[in-house]
């Protein structure tokens, strides 16, 4: 079994090396007036896009298409992404952004060419509509991904949930003893010992979905393949979104003892709160910050994280160009390495899944703590002490 198991990853491990072998030849084959940019392809892969991109082979460009809908001044525009032609044409007087400016956004051309459908050049810079006014809800790759990831949450917590119908009473076995070990692991490891056992429960559905989520989508960014590649959580507005929603829950379970500690905070010394309230600010202050750290930790782990393993593919493509025998070379050692910091991100994908849900959870918990009610039950802990010592 052990022969069997080290024989197959040798195959993997042969055919990455094959297909990395075959992209430089491709690369190298090519004609030499254009130059391979890895900053571009690495932007390219992190920043969301109007297209699900599969593979480049030659010139030919293989992607799925995907809807654009756009509200032009009230009026629904709606039509395939493929109609942009990677980019390389406009429809129906609309384009994507071929500007410095106007890059990864839609835009619309106005004048003559309101309605224009063909090539873009130079020569439409100046009929760009700067004073048009788009509504853009389109399915973007990274909406794509964030609707399959949550089909598939559905799906997994849905089959777990009939298992246990289906089998009462008995041992977890398969999918559902790996879902329970999860579950329960954030349910007594971090959201109970955060939020207390009075009233972890009324949270338990929020964070676990957040874990969940968080490491689902981690995972699907490092397969390289549909539907994986995409950058959800290295997203800047998905991370600030689920930092928001973090915020709301905090602030609006807190009680009168969280806000009193903010403004009035014991065992500070009087002459900074009064007259110049330094320690009130910095506490509110911190109210704000605490879901501004939770949204940039999780965009700049995640979103480093590809950039270091888009980085080293980019090395085949930048030796391949020098000269095709160097980037065979190169491609054995950057294989062995996307390989290493593809491990390596599985490991990180779960702790960032982990810290935000911990974080979160330890808010929450901050923010419905009752100091009176320690301050009751202390007092009565030293009179139980004091009633037993008299005895």
């Amino acid at each position: 079994m052990t022969y069997n198991l080290n024989r197959n990853i040798f195959r993997i491990l042969s055919i990455l090396v094959l297909a990395l072998f075959s992209s430089t030849t491709l690369f190298s084959s090519e004609e030499k007036s254009e130059k391979f940019e890895p900053g571009s392809f690495i932007i390219e892969h992190i920043l969301d896009s109007y297209g699900w991109h599969i593979t480049t082979i030659g010139e030919k460009e293989i992607a799925i298409p995907l809807p654009v809908i756009l509200f032009d001044e009230g009026k629904p525009v709606a039509f395939m992404s493929s109609k942009f032609h990677h980019g390389s044409e406009a429809y129906k007087g609309y384009a994507l952004g071929f500007t410095e400016n106007t890059k990864n956004k839609i835009i619309k051309l106005g004048g003559e060419y309101s309605n224009y459908t063909g090539e873009i050049s130079e020569e439409l810079v100046p009929c760009i509509d700067t004073d048009a006014k788009l509504i853009d809800i389109s399915i973007t790759k990274n909406v794509c991904a964030l609707l399959i990831s949550v089909l598939l949450i559905s799906i997994l917590f849905f089959y777990v949930a009939k298992q246990y119908k289906a089998r009462p009473n008995k041992a977890p076995k398969g999918l559902q003893s790996v879902m329970e070990m999860l579950i329960v692991f954030v349910t007594d490891e971090i959201v109970k010992p955060s939020i207390g056992e009075k009233h972890y429960l009324k949270y338990c559905p929020y964070l676990l979905t957040l874990f969940f989520f968080i490491f689902l989508n981690n995972v699907m960014g490092l397969i390289p393949i549909f539907p994986g590649g995409a950058n959800l959580t290295g997203n800047i507005a998905v991370t600030a979104f689920l930092a928001i929603i973090t915020f709301l829950i905090t602030t609006f379970s807190s009680g009168k003892s969280y806000w009193a500690h903010i403004i009035n905070t014991p065992g500070v010394p009087w002459w900074l709160k009064f007259p110049l309230p330094i320690m009130p600010i910095v506490e509110l202050v911190g109210v704000f910050t605490k879901p501004f750290v939770l949204m940039i930790r999780l965009f700049a782990n995640i979103s480093g994280g590809h950039i270091i393993v888009i980085g080293f593919i980019s090395l085949i493509f930048i030796f391949g160009e020098m000269a095709p025998a160097i980037g065979y070379g190169v491609s054995i050692v950057s294989i062995f390495f996307y390989i290493f910091m593809g491990l390596l991100e599985l490991i990180v994908a779960f702790v960032q899944a982990f810290v935000f849900t911990l974080l979160s959870a330890m808010y929450i918990g901050m923010a419905r703590e009752n100091h009176q009610e320690h301050k009751i039950d202390n007092k009565s802990i030293s009179t139980a002490y004091d009633l037993t010592d008299n005895q």
